[in-house]
């Protein structure tokens, strides 16, 4: 099964279909869909900020709350008054003289981000969570398993990325059956989303708790499943 990366922002598409342009009126359903509270967190898994896109209406666009968490980690971010769509299917934080401070686009297949200097991703966190998983803080040994703490099998992530972000894992050799022959091979990560995936195209889809280990996506169906760091 290839694991759906569930969408960060508003895909571009949508809102270009709509006809929306920087400035222009906003269809209330989307705007709706767009508002929320997100981690703005770099890619690399350095600490970032909770920003709140609200509905109501500011200089510029739309009103941002939660300014004051982002002084120390990203202090640029402290200064946006407002937020938009800037008419490309990008979503941009401006300030109160209308300079934009980050802008997030939309890369096909891939989570909104920004595309000038260090990668910043906004992005749906679990509570307490103040940091984007990266390859780096997830190698190692994790145990796969059941809820009730039933062991399958042991997974070893290894740190070596390829060209497309994937990085090589290991099974341990007394995996359950119904592992073993997924042939899971590589694993990546795209936000907080960790997927197992065998060299043929069958995959394993988790989210990461706030405790930093992970339970199997809703998309995958079947059993609860968690992978656990040892």
């Amino acid at each position: 099964m290839v694991r759906f990366i569930p969408r960060l922002m508003a895909p571009a598409a949508v809102l270009l279909a709509c006809g929306l342009a920087y400035g222009q009126g906003i269809d209330p359903d989307i705007l709706k869909a767009q508002a929320g509270t997100y981690l703005v967190a770099p890619e690399d898994g350095a600490s970032g900020c909770r920003l709140t896109l609200e509905t109501g209406e500011a200089i510029g666009g739309y009103s941002v709350s939660g300014q004051a968490s982002c002084i120390k980690p990203l202090p640029a971010l402290a200064e946006a008054y407002s937020w938009n769509f800037d008419g490309n299917g990008g979503v941009i934080l401006i300030d109160a003289t209308r300079k934009v401070l980050a802008r997030f686009v939309e890369n096909e297949g891939s989570p909104m981000k920004t595309e000038d200097g260090a990668p910043l991703l906004p992005i749906a966190a679990p509570d307490g969570v103040d940091h984007l998983p990266s390859v780096a803080s997830l190698a190692g040994i994790w145990t796969m398993q059941r809820p009730n703490g039933e062991r399958l099998c042991g997974v070893t992530l290894n740190g070596r990325v390829d060209a497309e972000g994937n990085a090589p894992l290991s099974l341990s050799g007394d995996c359950a059956a119904n592992v073993a022959r997924l042939k899971l091979a590589v694993w990546h990560i795209e936000g907080f989303g960790l997927t197992l995936m065998s060299l043929d195209g069958s995959s394993l889809g988790f989210d990461m708790r706030a405790d930093g280990n992970f339970d199997k996506s809703k998309e995958e169906g079947g059993k609860p499943l968690s992978l656990v760091r040892r």
